[in-house]
């Protein structure tokens, strides 16, 4: 019987696989260390417009846009680097989301997202700037120990209100 560590590993052998066809076959420019849901959308009209940097993840049932058929548009989207795009959120063509950002679950990103924010709603808004995160848009903090994180925050700069 299989572990589930043998079927993590079958399950990123298999999401590594795919970035690989989506940027051989399709024309996608994916970085190898970004994690897609396999029932993330992404878009296969302008496949050439998707740009994905490194250490980023599009969560489950998340749809990424690079044209608009209706007014026969045909874009680029760019989504930073450690950034996390959040289950069934929208990311429209033409948008450019920044650098360590978040997408909230279910959002539906109209415009561009400037770099460390966290965005939300439809359409999305931000609700919080100047975030620190680290791969894969997972808080610097996250995982650590109380202790831990009191020593983190005793570190950083107080924010400004």
């Amino acid at each position: 019987m299989a572990s589930l560590n043998q079927l993590m590993n079958v399950q990123r052998g298999v999401m590594k696989l795919r970035i690989h066809l989506l940027n051989r076959f399709w024309g996608m420019s994916i970085d190898p260390t970004v994690r897609i849901s396999m029932s993330a959308k992404l878009d296969k009209t302008n496949p050439r417009g998707l740009h994905i940097a490194e250490r980023s993840y599009v969560a489950f049932g998340a749809t990424i846009l690079c044209h608009d058929m209706t007014r026969g548009l045909y874009m680029d989207t760019h989504i930073g680097r450690y950034c996390f795009i959040g289950a069934r959120s929208l990311i429209m063509p033409g948008v450019t989301i920044g650098d360590e950002c978040i997408v909230a679950a279910g959002a539906v990103v109209t415009r561009d997202v400037p770099a460390r924010s966290i965005v939300a709603g439809n359409p999305a808004t931000i609700i919080r700037s100047d975030i620190e995160v680290g791969p894969y848009g997972r808080f610097l903090s996250a995982g650590m120990s109380r202790a831990d994180r009191a020593a983190y925050e005793a570190t950083q700069e107080p924010t400004k209100a």
